[in-house]
């Protein structure tokens, strides 16, 4: 973990000003996006949310929204049915217990429906400027690849992250791992030999043969 500055500070140098790359217009938006998000790319999510945005872009008009035409608009989303039933129980959530606001804290936003630990750090970090690490598939990958963390789960990676990376920094940090995962450090085939932090690199210390 000696390498954790060396490696963030170059990940900053390759994207500077990092943000999430779903679309969204307002905190409620990019809860919806995020959990739209599981097991699906941005690209697909920012394609679906257009046309359910425009009928339901607060949480009155989505609790509201008949399941079957929640179903009808995120269905290229894949696993529609479950993320159908989240986002109206999420936005009947808001509604009922929080006068239709996004709640702004960790806590207030994991007790929402659908909502998890990763979808609740996403929302709290980038739409209210909170410091968390939320832990997706890239993350999950880099972090572990990069030796920041050793870790067999979400959980530990999200704790080990903590451990390592200075608190102030965490939001950013997560961006940092995230984009380099998908466009550098990607799943099947990594591109080791565009990658600015190789040097640094527990995997590529480990499968790099001169």
């Amino acid at each position: 973990m000696n390498n954790t500055k060396a490696i963030l500070d170059i990940l900053a140098q390759d994207f500077p000003n990092p943000k999430s790359e779903l679309n969204f217009n307002s905190p409620f938006e990019l809860l919806v996006a995020v959990i739209l998000s599981a097991q699906c790319t941005d690209k697909r999510v920012n394609q679906v949310t257009p046309a359910l945005f425009e009928v339901a872009s607060t949480p009155e008009a989505m609790s509201a929204l008949p399941l079957e035409r929640i179903e009808e608009l995120i269905r290229s989303c894949g696993f529609y049915h479950s993320k159908a039933t989240y986002l109206k129980d999420m936005a009947t959530d808001i509604v009922t217990r929080y006068g239709g606001v996004v709640p702004n804290t960790l806590e207030e936003l994991r007790t929402l429906a659908g909502v998890g630990r990763k979808t609740a750090n996403v929302v709290y970090a980038v739409a209210f400027g909170g410091q968390a690490i939320a832990v997706d598939t890239h993350v999950f990958r880099v972090s572990n690849r990069l030796g920041i963390v050793s870790a067999t789960n979400v959980l530990d990676t999200e704790k080990q992250l903590m451990q390592a990376i200075p608190c102030e920094q965490w939001a950013d940090s997560h961006h940092y791992i995230l984009l380099h995962g998908r466009y550098v450090c990607k799943a099947q085939r990594p591109v080791c030999n565009e990658c600015h932090v190789s040097h640094l690199c527990k995997y590529y210390k480990e499968n790099h043969v001169e």
